[in-house]
């Protein structure tokens, strides 16, 4: 199995984005690099392809609103926030989408942990929610696929510190009264090593590059640890039928 590509594209327009993603899958062959793509977009709000557009409480004309393809409600894109796109080739890493759901949960749950944020899925509702403190059950990551001829695309966005107003005009990924958080909202620190030995301090945007890293190289660990799963089964079932 091939290593997953991270490739970092910085800021960029959401639609070129989403249609160069569709492009990817679309021209996908058996031999195409799986692929992570770290990006930041200006703001926008982008309704799932069953969405319903009551969600949106009170539309920002500043903010344009983009229908797209994968599951979910709306939900809201901007700066101080980092999206993690996940084209990958399902049938050849032995992944079922619930199996992918669950290791891009687990990415975020650990990459919060590395900034001292404690956190936990919620059954039924993908994504990543606090778990204590005064935003305990906060939304603090938000989860969206699509899966065309066995591959993947769209993906999960990690809030880091970015103006949270827009969510108050929508109900986030469709549940009403929904608060959501970022990571320096929530008081996430990361640690410094300074001449009194080693310490922590407040995550602030200037973090973010890091923590995008830092998530990319934890999808990739769990991703890995599946892949290797499903060739652990594989090998024990041959060993069952061959006794």
């Amino acid at each position: 199995m091939q290593s997953i590509q991270v490739i970092e594209q910085g800021r960029q327009e959401y639609e070129p984005c989403f249609d160069a993603m569709r492009a990817f899958t679309a021209a996908r062959t058996a031999d195409t690099p799986d692929q992570i793509w770290l990006v930041e977009h200006p703001p926008v709000y982008t309704l799932g392809q069953a969405g319903d557009p009551a969600h949106l409480l009170a539309p920002d004309e500043t903010i344009p609103v983009v229908r797209i393809d994968r599951g979910g409600q709306v939900t809201y894109h901007g700066p101080g926030q980092v999206v993690a796109y996940l084209l990958l080739d399902l049938r050849r890493r032995r992944l079922m989408v619930r199996e992918l759901v669950h290791a891009i949960e687990q990415a975020v749950l650990d990459t919060l942990a590395a900034y001292n944020l404690a956190a936990e899925r919620k059954p039924g509702a993908p994504g990543i929610y606090l778990c204590e403190g005064p935003h305990q059950g906060a939304k603090i990551a938000a989860l969206g696929l699509k899966i065309r001829n066995g591959c993947s695309y769209h993906g999960v966005s990690l809030n880091v510190q970015m103006d949270l107003a827009p969510f108050l005009r929508i109900n986030p990924c469709g549940y009403a009264g929904l608060e959501t958080v970022d990571m320096a909202t929530a008081g996430a620190t990361f640690p410094v090593a300074d001449a009194a030995g080693a310490s922590r301090l407040p995550v602030t945007a200037a973090q973010q590059a890091d923590i995008a890293r830092r998530l990319a190289a934890a999808l990739c660990e769990v991703l890995a640890a599946a892949h290797e799963r499903a060739l652990a089964a594989d090998r024990n079932t041959a060993a069952a039928l061959a006794t």
